[in-house]
Protein backbone atom coordinates (compact mmCIF):
# COMPACT_ATOMS: atom_id res chain seq x y z
CA UNK A 1 0.00 0.00 0.00
CA UNK A 2 2.83 2.46 0.75
CA UNK A 3 4.69 1.57 -2.27
CA UNK A 4 1.13 2.13 -4.37
CA UNK A 5 0.43 5.67 -2.77
CA UNK A 6 4.52 6.51 -3.27
CA UNK A 7 4.13 5.70 -7.17
CA UNK A 8 0.79 7.99 -7.15
CA UNK A 9 2.82 10.85 -4.97
CA UNK A 10 5.36 10.96 -8.07
CA UNK A 11 3.01 10.79 -10.31
CA UNK A 12 1.45 13.61 -9.19
CA UNK A 13 4.46 15.37 -8.84
CA UNK A 14 5.43 14.65 -11.94
CA UNK A 15 1.85 15.81 -13.25
CA UNK A 16 2.21 18.94 -11.84
CA UNK A 17 5.99 19.72 -13.01
CA UNK A 18 4.81 19.14 -16.69
CA UNK A 19 1.60 21.48 -15.72
CA UNK A 20 3.92 24.69 -14.57
CA UNK A 21 6.63 24.49 -16.92
CA UNK A 22 3.50 24.08 -19.70
CA UNK A 23 3.30 27.53 -21.97
CA UNK A 24 1.24 29.71 -20.72
CA UNK A 25 -1.28 29.68 -23.83
CA UNK A 26 -1.57 25.65 -23.40
CA UNK A 27 -2.13 25.79 -20.08
CA UNK A 28 -5.06 28.74 -20.54
CA UNK A 29 -6.20 26.54 -23.70
CA UNK A 30 -6.52 23.41 -21.63
CA UNK A 31 -8.67 25.33 -18.95
CA UNK A 32 -10.95 27.32 -21.07
CA UNK A 33 -11.51 25.02 -23.88
CA UNK A 34 -13.13 26.34 -26.97
CA UNK A 35 -13.55 29.74 -27.45
CA UNK A 36 -16.55 31.35 -26.40
CA UNK A 37 -18.22 34.90 -27.47
CA UNK A 38 -17.79 36.49 -24.23
CA UNK A 39 -13.77 35.35 -23.86
CA UNK A 40 -13.29 39.09 -23.20
CA UNK A 41 -14.24 38.09 -19.66
CA UNK A 42 -11.06 35.70 -19.70
CA UNK A 43 -8.72 38.56 -20.87
CA UNK A 44 -6.99 41.71 -20.68
CA UNK A 45 -8.54 44.60 -22.44
CA UNK A 46 -8.85 47.66 -23.64
CA UNK A 47 -11.52 50.01 -24.06
CA UNK A 48 -12.83 51.61 -27.43
CA UNK A 49 -13.92 54.88 -25.76
CA UNK A 50 -17.05 56.48 -27.52
CA UNK A 51 -18.03 60.07 -27.65
CA UNK A 52 -21.35 61.33 -28.49
CA UNK A 53 -23.76 58.97 -29.36
CA UNK A 54 -26.03 59.18 -31.80
CA UNK A 55 -28.91 56.83 -31.79
CA UNK A 56 -30.19 54.37 -34.20
CA UNK A 57 -33.86 55.74 -35.88
CA UNK A 58 -36.02 52.63 -35.93
CA UNK A 59 -38.14 52.70 -39.19
CA UNK A 60 -42.04 53.05 -38.82
CA UNK A 61 -42.41 49.18 -39.65
CA UNK A 62 -40.35 48.40 -37.08
CA UNK A 63 -40.52 44.81 -35.83
CA UNK A 64 -44.41 44.18 -37.64
CA UNK A 65 -42.62 41.49 -39.86
CA UNK A 66 -41.52 38.18 -38.15
CA UNK A 67 -38.74 36.44 -39.02
CA UNK A 68 -40.42 33.01 -40.77
CA UNK A 69 -40.59 29.30 -38.84
CA UNK A 70 -37.89 28.00 -40.85
CA UNK A 71 -35.66 30.18 -40.66
CA UNK A 72 -35.93 30.57 -36.71
CA UNK A 73 -35.51 26.81 -36.55
CA UNK A 74 -31.98 27.13 -38.28
CA UNK A 75 -31.17 30.35 -36.17
CA UNK A 76 -31.47 27.99 -32.96
CA UNK A 77 -29.66 25.68 -34.24
CA UNK A 78 -26.51 27.91 -35.10
CA UNK A 79 -26.93 29.05 -31.82
CA UNK A 80 -28.10 32.55 -32.67
CA UNK A 81 -28.07 35.40 -30.25
CA UNK A 82 -28.75 38.36 -32.31
CA UNK A 83 -30.14 39.19 -35.38
CA UNK A 84 -30.53 43.24 -36.45
CA UNK A 85 -31.72 44.27 -39.71
CA UNK A 86 -31.24 47.99 -41.16
CA UNK A 87 -32.61 49.20 -44.73
CA UNK A 88 -32.46 52.94 -44.89
CA UNK A 89 -30.35 53.89 -41.83
CA UNK A 90 -32.90 52.42 -40.18
CA UNK A 91 -33.77 49.54 -37.79
CA UNK A 92 -36.05 47.77 -39.31
CA UNK A 93 -35.58 44.40 -37.43
CA UNK A 94 -34.16 43.41 -34.19
CA UNK A 95 -34.62 39.90 -32.31
CA UNK A 96 -31.96 38.93 -29.27
CA UNK A 97 -32.04 35.22 -27.79
CA UNK A 98 -30.17 33.44 -24.93
CA UNK A 99 -30.63 36.27 -22.29
CA UNK A 100 -28.53 38.96 -24.64
CA UNK A 101 -30.14 42.14 -25.53
CA UNK A 102 -29.34 45.74 -27.63
CA UNK A 103 -25.81 46.46 -24.93
CA UNK A 104 -25.12 42.75 -24.14
CA UNK A 105 -20.89 42.69 -25.98
CA UNK A 106 -20.27 39.55 -28.01
CA UNK A 107 -16.61 38.89 -29.51
CA UNK A 108 -16.44 39.59 -33.25
CA UNK A 109 -13.61 37.38 -33.53
CA UNK A 110 -12.64 37.72 -37.23
CA UNK A 111 -14.95 41.10 -38.09
CA UNK A 112 -12.01 42.44 -35.84
CA UNK A 113 -9.87 41.63 -39.58
CA UNK A 114 -12.35 44.22 -41.72
CA UNK A 115 -12.15 47.16 -38.50
CA UNK A 116 -8.11 46.95 -38.87
CA UNK A 117 -8.55 47.16 -42.21
CA UNK A 118 -10.40 50.48 -41.94
CA UNK A 119 -7.78 51.97 -39.83
CA UNK A 120 -5.61 51.56 -42.58
CA UNK A 121 -7.40 53.37 -44.83
CA UNK A 122 -7.83 56.16 -41.92
CA UNK A 123 -3.84 56.21 -42.03
CA UNK A 124 -3.80 56.25 -45.88
CA UNK A 125 -5.94 59.53 -45.60
CA UNK A 126 -3.39 61.18 -42.78
CA UNK A 127 -0.74 60.54 -44.98
CA UNK A 128 0.51 58.21 -42.03
CA UNK A 129 1.10 55.61 -44.61
CA UNK A 130 2.11 56.29 -47.68
CA UNK A 131 0.65 54.01 -50.20
CA UNK A 132 -0.79 50.51 -49.64
CA UNK A 133 2.59 49.16 -51.67
CA UNK A 134 4.86 50.62 -48.67
CA UNK A 135 6.85 48.14 -47.38
CA UNK A 136 6.07 46.61 -44.09
CA UNK A 137 9.35 47.07 -42.51
CA UNK A 138 9.44 51.11 -42.86
CA UNK A 139 6.86 50.44 -40.09
CA UNK A 140 8.63 47.40 -38.60
CA UNK A 141 12.61 47.16 -39.23
CA UNK A 142 12.47 44.09 -36.73
CA UNK A 143 10.18 42.02 -39.06
CA UNK A 144 12.94 40.70 -40.84
CA UNK A 145 12.47 37.10 -42.34
CA UNK A 146 11.40 37.72 -45.33
CA UNK A 147 13.62 35.74 -47.48
CA UNK A 148 14.68 38.74 -50.13
CA UNK A 149 11.03 39.52 -51.02
CA UNK A 150 9.71 43.04 -50.10
CA UNK A 151 5.97 42.37 -48.11
CA UNK A 152 4.24 45.18 -48.70
CA UNK A 153 1.05 46.48 -46.84
CA UNK A 154 -1.10 45.16 -49.54
CA UNK A 155 0.09 41.78 -49.08
CA UNK A 156 -1.13 41.51 -45.45
CA UNK A 157 -4.76 43.05 -46.65
CA UNK A 158 -5.16 40.72 -49.07
CA UNK A 159 -3.82 37.58 -47.04
CA UNK A 160 -1.03 36.75 -49.71
CA UNK A 161 1.86 37.76 -47.42
CA UNK A 162 3.70 34.35 -48.22
CA UNK A 163 4.24 33.98 -44.48
CA UNK A 164 5.01 30.42 -42.81
CA UNK A 165 1.49 30.06 -40.39
CA UNK A 166 -0.54 27.34 -39.13
CA UNK A 167 -4.07 28.62 -39.03
CA UNK A 168 -5.38 26.11 -37.08
CA UNK A 169 -8.37 26.42 -34.65
CA UNK A 170 -8.48 22.99 -33.14
CA UNK A 171 -4.72 21.91 -32.03
CA UNK A 172 -3.54 22.97 -29.44
CA UNK A 173 0.05 23.64 -30.84
CA UNK A 174 -1.16 25.66 -33.35
CA UNK A 175 -0.10 29.30 -34.00
CA UNK A 176 -3.07 30.77 -33.80
CA UNK A 177 -3.68 28.93 -30.48
CA UNK A 178 -0.87 30.17 -29.15
CA UNK A 179 -2.03 33.96 -30.73
CA UNK A 180 -5.17 33.65 -29.14
CA UNK A 181 -4.46 32.09 -25.40
CA UNK A 182 -0.34 33.23 -25.76
CA UNK A 183 1.24 36.47 -23.74
CA UNK A 184 3.67 37.09 -26.34
CA UNK A 185 1.98 38.00 -29.45
CA UNK A 186 4.38 40.52 -30.99
CA UNK A 187 7.49 38.60 -30.41
CA UNK A 188 5.34 35.75 -32.21
CA UNK A 189 4.52 37.18 -35.16
CA UNK A 190 7.91 39.26 -35.48
CA UNK A 191 9.41 35.93 -35.54
CA UNK A 192 7.63 34.31 -38.31
CA UNK A 193 9.26 33.50 -41.68
CA UNK A 194 8.53 35.08 -45.48
CA UNK A 195 8.53 31.35 -47.14
CA UNK A 196 6.31 32.40 -50.41
CA UNK A 197 6.40 35.23 -52.84
CA UNK A 198 4.54 37.85 -51.79
CA UNK A 199 1.54 39.27 -53.50
CA UNK A 200 0.49 35.62 -56.31
CA UNK A 201 -1.29 33.66 -53.40
CA UNK A 202 -4.26 33.94 -51.59
CA UNK A 203 -3.89 31.88 -48.24
CA UNK A 204 -6.11 33.24 -45.45
CA UNK A 205 -4.43 33.22 -41.87
CA UNK A 206 -4.79 35.72 -38.88
CA UNK A 207 -1.01 36.90 -39.31
CA UNK A 208 -1.21 39.22 -41.51
CA UNK A 209 -4.15 40.98 -40.07
CA UNK A 210 -2.11 40.96 -36.19
CA UNK A 211 1.23 42.55 -38.14
CA UNK A 212 -1.24 45.48 -39.83
CA UNK A 213 -2.10 45.81 -36.06
CA UNK A 214 1.61 46.43 -35.07
CA UNK A 215 1.57 48.85 -38.22
CA UNK A 216 -1.51 50.57 -37.12
CA UNK A 217 0.12 51.18 -34.31
CA UNK A 218 3.10 52.52 -35.41
CA UNK A 219 2.49 54.34 -37.68
CA UNK A 220 -0.54 56.25 -35.56
CA UNK A 221 1.70 56.83 -32.69
CA UNK A 222 -0.96 55.12 -30.42
CA UNK A 223 -2.79 52.16 -29.06
CA UNK A 224 -5.42 50.35 -31.81
CA UNK A 225 -7.78 50.72 -29.52
CA UNK A 226 -7.04 54.65 -28.90
CA UNK A 227 -6.44 55.41 -32.89
CA UNK A 228 -10.22 53.22 -33.18
CA UNK A 229 -11.91 55.28 -30.69
CA UNK A 230 -10.55 58.59 -32.30
CA UNK A 231 -10.93 57.61 -35.93
CA UNK A 232 -13.92 55.41 -36.35
CA UNK A 233 -16.16 54.42 -32.58
CA UNK A 234 -16.51 58.74 -31.96
CA UNK A 235 -17.84 59.30 -35.57
CA UNK A 236 -19.79 56.82 -35.64
CA UNK A 237 -21.74 57.62 -32.52
CA UNK A 238 -21.35 54.49 -31.04
CA UNK A 239 -23.44 53.95 -27.98
CA UNK A 240 -21.49 51.25 -26.13
CA UNK A 241 -17.59 51.69 -25.59
CA UNK A 242 -15.99 48.63 -26.93
CA UNK A 243 -13.36 46.46 -26.04
CA UNK A 244 -10.33 44.92 -27.80
CA UNK A 245 -8.91 42.03 -25.83
CA UNK A 246 -4.83 41.78 -25.37
CA UNK A 247 -2.07 39.22 -25.59
CA UNK A 248 -1.55 40.74 -21.49
CA UNK A 249 -2.13 43.46 -19.39
CA UNK A 250 -0.90 47.08 -20.99
CA UNK A 251 -0.05 44.39 -24.14
CA UNK A 252 -0.95 44.88 -27.54
CA UNK A 253 -4.55 44.28 -29.01
CA UNK A 254 -5.54 40.90 -30.99
CA UNK A 255 -6.15 43.00 -34.17
CA UNK A 256 -6.81 39.24 -36.01
CA UNK A 257 -10.12 38.49 -33.58
CA UNK A 258 -11.31 39.89 -30.38
CA UNK A 259 -12.82 43.08 -31.14
CA UNK A 260 -16.10 43.38 -28.66
CA UNK A 261 -19.20 45.22 -28.96
CA UNK A 262 -23.09 44.86 -29.78
CA UNK A 263 -25.19 44.66 -32.95
CA UNK A 264 -25.55 47.68 -32.95
CA UNK A 265 -23.06 48.88 -32.94
CA UNK A 266 -21.42 46.46 -35.49
CA UNK A 267 -24.34 47.40 -37.87
CA UNK A 268 -22.71 51.50 -37.91
CA UNK A 269 -19.71 49.69 -39.61
CA UNK A 270 -21.84 47.78 -41.87
CA UNK A 271 -23.76 51.22 -42.05
CA UNK A 272 -20.29 53.28 -43.02
CA UNK A 273 -19.02 50.51 -45.72
CA UNK A 274 -22.26 51.01 -47.23
CA UNK A 275 -22.21 54.93 -47.16
CA UNK A 276 -18.39 54.77 -48.92
CA UNK A 277 -16.82 55.47 -45.71
CA UNK A 278 -19.66 58.41 -44.29
CA UNK A 279 -21.55 58.51 -41.17
CA UNK A 280 -24.03 61.07 -40.40
CA UNK A 281 -22.51 63.48 -43.44
CA UNK A 282 -18.66 62.63 -42.14
CA UNK A 283 -16.86 60.48 -44.65
CA UNK A 284 -14.84 58.70 -42.15
CA UNK A 285 -13.03 56.72 -44.12
CA UNK A 286 -11.30 57.70 -47.92
CA UNK A 287 -14.35 56.53 -50.51
CA UNK A 288 -11.85 55.71 -52.93
CA UNK A 289 -10.25 53.09 -50.06
CA UNK A 290 -13.70 51.84 -49.60
CA UNK A 291 -13.73 51.00 -52.64
CA UNK A 292 -10.92 49.24 -53.08
CA UNK A 293 -11.52 47.31 -50.02
CA UNK A 294 -15.02 45.80 -51.15
CA UNK A 295 -13.66 45.01 -54.76
CA UNK A 296 -12.31 41.04 -55.41
CA UNK A 297 -8.66 40.66 -55.07
CA UNK A 298 -8.69 38.79 -58.37
CA UNK A 299 -5.27 39.02 -59.25
CA UNK A 300 -4.51 36.82 -56.87
CA UNK A 301 -4.47 32.70 -57.41
CA UNK A 302 -5.94 30.65 -54.27
CA UNK A 303 -5.09 27.09 -53.51
CA UNK A 304 -6.92 25.83 -56.32
CA UNK A 305 -5.72 28.39 -59.01
CA UNK A 306 -9.00 29.77 -58.71
CA UNK A 307 -8.92 33.80 -58.75
CA UNK A 308 -9.53 35.02 -55.76
CA UNK A 309 -12.76 36.76 -56.72
CA UNK A 310 -14.00 36.38 -53.50
CA UNK A 311 -12.17 38.58 -51.08
CA UNK A 312 -10.96 42.17 -51.18
CA UNK A 313 -8.86 44.39 -48.03
CA UNK A 314 -9.94 41.78 -45.38
CA UNK A 315 -13.64 41.64 -46.13
CA UNK A 316 -15.25 38.68 -48.20
CA UNK A 317 -18.05 39.14 -50.94
CA UNK A 318 -20.31 36.86 -52.14
CA UNK A 319 -23.71 36.85 -54.46
CA UNK A 320 -26.80 35.76 -53.15
CA UNK A 321 -30.47 35.82 -55.40
CA UNK A 322 -28.92 38.49 -57.56
CA UNK A 323 -27.38 40.65 -54.71
CA UNK A 324 -23.96 41.52 -54.66
CA UNK A 325 -23.15 41.04 -50.75
CA UNK A 326 -19.76 42.90 -49.01
CA UNK A 327 -19.24 41.61 -45.50
CA UNK A 328 -17.39 40.56 -42.23
CA UNK A 329 -17.40 37.39 -40.44
CA UNK A 330 -15.91 35.34 -37.43
CA UNK A 331 -15.27 31.82 -36.80
CA UNK A 332 -18.54 31.38 -34.68
CA UNK A 333 -20.97 33.19 -37.18
CA UNK A 334 -20.21 36.81 -36.30
CA UNK A 335 -21.70 38.67 -39.50
CA UNK A 336 -21.69 42.35 -40.89
CA UNK A 337 -23.60 41.77 -44.09
CA UNK A 338 -24.07 45.04 -46.39
CA UNK A 339 -26.05 44.92 -49.41
CA UNK A 340 -25.74 47.85 -51.31
CA UNK A 341 -28.98 46.71 -53.83
CA UNK A 342 -31.21 46.56 -51.14
CA UNK A 343 -29.66 49.86 -49.41
CA UNK A 344 -29.75 47.57 -46.62
CA UNK A 345 -27.22 45.91 -43.05
CA UNK A 346 -27.53 42.62 -41.80
CA UNK A 347 -25.38 41.92 -38.44
CA UNK A 348 -25.61 38.12 -37.23
CA UNK A 349 -24.30 37.03 -33.70
CA UNK A 350 -24.22 33.54 -32.14
CA UNK A 351 -22.03 30.37 -30.67
CA UNK A 352 -21.70 28.92 -34.10
CA UNK A 353 -21.45 28.48 -37.54
CA UNK A 354 -21.77 25.63 -40.79
CA UNK A 355 -19.06 23.67 -41.42
CA UNK A 356 -19.84 23.62 -44.75
CA UNK A 357 -18.96 26.26 -47.55
CA UNK A 358 -20.75 27.06 -50.89
CA UNK A 359 -18.58 29.90 -52.55
CA UNK A 360 -16.37 30.17 -50.28
CA UNK A 361 -19.43 31.00 -48.14
CA UNK A 362 -20.29 29.12 -45.18
CA UNK A 363 -23.76 27.69 -45.94
CA UNK A 364 -25.35 29.39 -42.44
CA UNK A 365 -24.66 33.30 -44.08
CA UNK A 366 -27.45 32.10 -46.20
CA UNK A 367 -29.86 31.18 -44.19
CA UNK A 368 -29.50 34.71 -42.17
CA UNK A 369 -29.40 36.43 -45.89
CA UNK A 370 -32.91 34.54 -46.74
CA UNK A 371 -34.39 35.81 -43.74
CA UNK A 372 -33.40 39.02 -43.79
CA UNK A 373 -34.21 39.57 -47.72
CA UNK A 374 -38.03 38.19 -46.76
CA UNK A 375 -37.99 40.90 -43.88
CA UNK A 376 -36.93 43.27 -46.83
CA UNK A 377 -39.99 41.87 -48.51
CA UNK A 378 -37.50 42.10 -51.77
CA UNK A 379 -36.59 38.54 -52.07
CA UNK A 380 -35.61 37.57 -55.49
CA UNK A 381 -35.82 34.00 -57.30
CA UNK A 382 -32.67 32.31 -58.02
Amino acid sequence: MKKLSRILFILIALLLLIWLSAPTHLRRAVIHGHVNIDDYKIFDNRMIHTGQPIPWQTDSQYNSRLIDTASLSEFKSYGTTSFLVVQNNKILHEEYWDGTSDTTHSNSFSVAKSIVSLLIGCLLEEGKIKSLEQPVSDFLPEFKNTSGYILTIKDLLTMSSGIEWDEMYSSLFSETTKAYYGNQLSEQVLSLKVTEEPGKKFNYQSCDAQILGLIVGKASGKTVSAYASERLWKPLGAEQEAFWSLDRKDGVEKTYCCFNSTARDFARIGQMVLDSGRYNNVQIVPKTYIAETTSPATFLRDENNDSCYYYGYQFWLTNHKGHQVIYARGILGQYIFIVPSLNAVIVRLGTSRSKEYLNHTPKDAYVYLDAAFRLLMTEKTE
